[in-house]
């Protein structure tokens, strides 16, 4: 058994730009928004379209995408639950990310599904994207995998139930997928 996410971008978001999050069955349980006009990303996540309730924010530490990290923090209590670090160089031929504790120690990785795809990806993208997150014991533990839709984005993300990390750093890693990495195809 797994927890199953779909994560859509809107189609009409004109400033800001928006995501919906399902749960199983189709049920919404979340909002996520990235903000426009910002130096730095910042994506906010609530519980609903209403935007009353925040449950996470997304915060890069610098101005520069290339290999950027952002933190995850639970809105609730202000907690630092992680980071992801976009791996840079490496990322132009296979995208690869980096998942770090509260004190900034890797503790998994997400990464591109293969060598050979990633590439054709990068002439033909109209190939969906798939990436694995594995624990620091490279256990999988989730899986994100995108759609072929040339209007809405869209990332299915399959989280195991023996999963060690964050749920809520796994679903942030799925909306920055989506985020940054949709932003270079």
């Amino acid at each position: 058994m797994s927890i199953e996410y779909t994560i859509r971008r809107r189609l009409w978001s004109f400033l800001n730009i928006s995501f919906d999050i399902f749960g199983e069955g189709g049920k919404p349980i979340g909002f996520s928004q990235q903000k426009a006009f910002k130096l730095k990303e910042d994506i906010r996540i609530y519980t609903d379209e209403s935007r009353q309730n925040e449950r996470m924010s997304i915060q890069a530490r610098q101005i520069i995408d290339f290999s950027a990290a952002y933190d995850v923090y639970d809105s609730s209590t202000g907690e630092k639950l992680g980071a992801l670090k976009r791996k840079g160089w490496s990322s132009l031929i296979r995208d690869s990310w980096i998942v770090m504790d509260t004190a900034d120690n890797e503790v998994g990785k997400i990464t591109e599904d293969s060598l050979l795809m990633a590439t054709l990806r990068r002439f033909f993208n109209f190939i969906p994207q798939s990436f694995h997150m594995v624990d620091e014991n490279d256990n999988e533990v989730a899986t994100f995998h995108g759609n072929f839709n040339p209007f809405v984005r869209k990332l299915m993300v399959n989280v195991q139930d023996d999963c060690t990390l964050s749920p809520l750093l796994v679903l942030a890693g799925g909306i920055l997928l989506l985020a940054i990495e949709g932003r270079q195809s």
